[in-house]
């Protein structure tokens, strides 16, 4: 077997030997037994240059031999093969090789017989793929040159758009990898490395970014680099001492052009936020030429990559930082949670979810900026003192989350640092907290089992008051599931229709007559009554409240309609309304549905709620009371003692009466009663122009001082326990007789 270089001494020196290194020579393949026609061909085609570049050739005398040749030089331009050599159809068995086991289908295959007689069939060169087939005798020079001067160029076109298909899907892969990196500088480096391989080089450059509008001498900075420019990371632009790489990104941002030289190019591309990018690239040896079209796709797909990984970025930010604090959000704190658990590292920590005691009502009060800031003072105190040894993070609206070492994350450390005000608007203001917390060692569930969990204990110490941390066990937890399940025999008692209301009579203490009744939700099960004090608070925590409310009042003006058709005018209904329900945004149009249903006179509906709703101070609220009043339905304090104790509300409120809770009635009954507390309710109520009522009321010496003190009505035992429609019917029917037919109108 001989190849290239044997014949040089004949043809003088090699004709790419001067040729540049990135234009290397077509390679031509002679495969003939016959030694006469190598050297013909190679005489016949010596000095020619096929689209500038020249002809170089290899020698094979047998199909083994041209195989051996073509595994070390897979890119061989064309095939000048015969078809009889060791055997009559070495050449076909060649070609079958070539194409199907080599899976060479750019080479372009000439196939040349001696003898007409072996002339493969028409049918025989389509299936095997060959290009040209010439007989030698009528194979001139200028035949034989022009064959293989468009064998080399099908050749070239076949490769231009294979490499094109690599190149696009090099880009595409790029484009995959891209996209999913995290953060400008993974971008940019990918970038080095996908254009690197774009080109066929190892990565060597860099990537310098600016803002647009910006000198490039002033604002541009090195974001990646690679091999020997890794010396200019995180450098500025003026900090590159190399003239050729600063004057080539330089031309490259200025003209957005592309800028090829030898051995390095430059390229720019524009991100989404007003961003230029300019990419070096360098090479040891000279770069080989890169169609153009795909440099303007790399260049365009990039840009759009870069677009998408920003916007990633933001979409990022948005799913596991909370923006308002700049915190972790709840998923990022979950991660944290898991991410600790997988690596068994919950020994000795601890969980803490931190909850904003009356922060909605503050929000409310003051605004929704004043809240924002607040929550950002709060944020910044956690922080500096916990930040570097423990996680802080924002999982809810008004609860804050805090993840480390069981010495840190617990309550004598963590509620010192309420005690100190706060000034989010330049007034100081005082927070409490509510804490819930979780030991870790051992824990065997979830993140989000343990946020629950935490959940669960703020509850459980809430229960108690604000300001309270309550760390979670196993009878919380128990106590947890019992309040799962007395919801969900609460909500089926409620669709089955199970629960009924009870009204119990309400007394002007001066007329002795029955003036209203106040209407009170019960729940009989086969073995017990279900006390209002337990369901009222779960229903009231799981939302229920509302559907339950809006039912009680429709059943207590049910019976205000049927009794008034039946010729009983009672003159009030009193129905107690939650603050879950007063702040629900249909709460006023349940009310207005339920009087025009009901064909019930708005004055004859009191609604009672209690001194947190009354004292909560919020736009919302007041306005709601105010629409109440608008609509003349009358409003009732009620339990007035339980909570803040206070009047001073009252002054600017629209309520029309009062109820003083049974715990101040009570003491009236002793045999030297202290009555200061109740005289001076009454009084300074009167003096505010509303009307009392007292609760609890069981004998009539607590009646008589009542009468004694100017208090207006009165309801307990002592004229009845709460009680069913048709028992009322009764009492109303024994009131009429004591005392005489009822007043027919309505007072206002």
């Amino acid at each position: 077997m001989r190849t290239r270089g044997e014949l040089v001494e004949f043809l003088g020196d090699d004709p790419a030997a001067n040729a540049p290194d990135y234009a290397p020579a077509w390679l031509i393949l002679v495969v003939d037994d016959d030694p006469d026609v190598h050297r013909s061909s190679e005489l016949a085609l010596r000095g020619t240059r096929i689209l500038e570049r020249p002809l170089d050739f290899l020698h094979a005398y047998t199909a083994a031999e041209a195989l051996g040749l073509l595994a070390d030089h897979p890119h061989v331009a064309v095939i000048l093969l015969d078809v009889v050599m060791e055997t009559d159809d070495a050449g076909l068995g060649l070609v079958r090789t070539v194409r199907q086991e080599l899976g060479m289908a750019e080479v372009r295959i000439i196939l040349r017989t001696g003898q007409p007689g072996y002339a493969p069939e028409i049918e025989t060169i389509c299936n095997y793929d060959i290009n040209d087939y010439k007989t030698k005798n009528e194979l001139t020079r200028v035949k034989l040159l022009t064959a293989v001067i468009a064998a080399v160029r099908s050749f070239d076109q076949l490769c231009r758009l294979e490499a094109s298909r690599r190149g696009l899907k090099k880009i595409v892969s790029a484009c995959n990898d891209l996209i999913s990196v995290q953060g400008l500088h993974a971008f940019c480096e990918g970038v080095l490395v996908q254009l690197a391989a774009l080109v066929g080089i190892q990565p060597s450059g860099l990537v310098c970014a600016r803002h647009d509008g910006d000198d490039v001498r002033l604002g541009a900075e090195v974001v990646a680099a690679a091999g020997r420019c890794v010396i200019y990371q995180d450098l500025l632009f003026d900090d590159i001492d190399d003239l050729v790489v600063a004057g080539s990104l330089r031309r490259a941002f200025d003209t957005g052009a592309r800028q090829l030289g030898p051995r390095h190019m430059s390229l720019s591309f524009r991100g989404r936020q007003g961003q230029a990018f300019a990419v070096y690239l360098e090479s040891e040896t000279a770069l080989r030429p890169v169609d153009d079209q795909l440099l303007d796709v790399f260049c365009s797909n990039i840009a759009i990559c870069c677009e998408n990984v920003e916007l990633l970025a933001e979409l990022r930010e948005h799913a596991f930082t909370d923006r308002l604090l700049r915190l972790p959000n709840r998923v990022t704190f979950i991660e944290r949670i898991e991410a600790m658990h997988h690596r068994q590292a919950l020994a000795g920590k601890a969980v803490a979810l931190i909850d904003i005691d009356e922060f909605a009502e503050a929000n409310d009060m003051f605004g929704h900026a004043y809240g924002d800031r607040l929550l950002q003072a709060i944020a910044a105190r956690l922080v500096d003192a916990l930040g570097d040894r423990c996680v802080v993070a924002r999982v809810a609206g008004d609860v804050f989350g805090v993840l480390g070492d069981e010495t840190l994350v617990r309550p004598q450390v963590l509620m010192p640092l309420f005690e100190a005000p706060f000034a989010p608007a330049g007034t100081e203001h005082r927070v409490s907290a509510s804490m819930g917390l979780v030991r870790l060692t051992g824990y065997g569930g979830t993140g989000a089992d343990l946020l629950k969990d935490a959940s669960i204990a703020i509850k459980r110490g809430k229960a108690g008051g604000q300001g309270q941390a309550m760390y979670f066990t196993e009878a919380i937890a128990q106590e947890s599931r019992q309040r799962t399940r007395l919801l969900a025999d609460l909500r089926h008692a409620f669709q089955a229709r199970e629960l009924y209301m009870a009204f119990q009579p309400q007394i002007d203490l001066a007329t002795h007559r029955i003036v209203g009744v106040e209407a009170l939700m019960r729940w009989p099960t086969a073995d017990t009554m279900i006390s209002p004090e337990i369901f009222i608070p779960v229903a009231e925590q799981s939302g229920l409240i509302v559907d339950l409310g809006e039912w009680a009042l429709h059943q207590a003006l049910r019976l205000l309609e049927s009794l008034r058709n039946e010729g009983w005018p009672l003159l009030r209904v009193a129905v107690n309304v939650s603050l879950v329900q007063f702040r629900h945004p249909g709460f006023l149009a349940a009310v207005d549905r339920a009087l025009r249903e009901h064909e019930a006179p708005a004055q004859a509906l009191e609604l009672e709620i209690t001194e947190s709703v009354a004292m909560m101070g919020s736009s919302a609220i007041e306005r709601s009371l105010h629409e109440l009043k608008s609509r003349q339905i009358a409003v009732a304090i009620d339990d007035f003692g339980t909570g803040y104790s206070s009047l001073s509300y009252l002054d600017r409120l629209p309520v029309d009466r009062l109820k003083i809770d049974k715990a101040f009635i009570r003491p009236l009954a002793s045999p030297q009663p202290d009555t200061r507390l109740v005289e001076m309710v009454i009084a300074l109520s009167h003096k505010l122009g509303l009307q009392v009522v007292a609760e609890g009321v069981e004998t009539e010496a607590q009646a008589a001082l009542l009468r004694q003190f100017g208090c207006d009505e009165a309801q307990g035992y002592l004229w009845g326990k709460p009680m069913t429609a048709d028992e009322l019917r009764r009492v109303l029917a024994a009131d009429q007789a004591r005392n005489g037919p009822n007043p027919t109108e309505v007072p206002p």
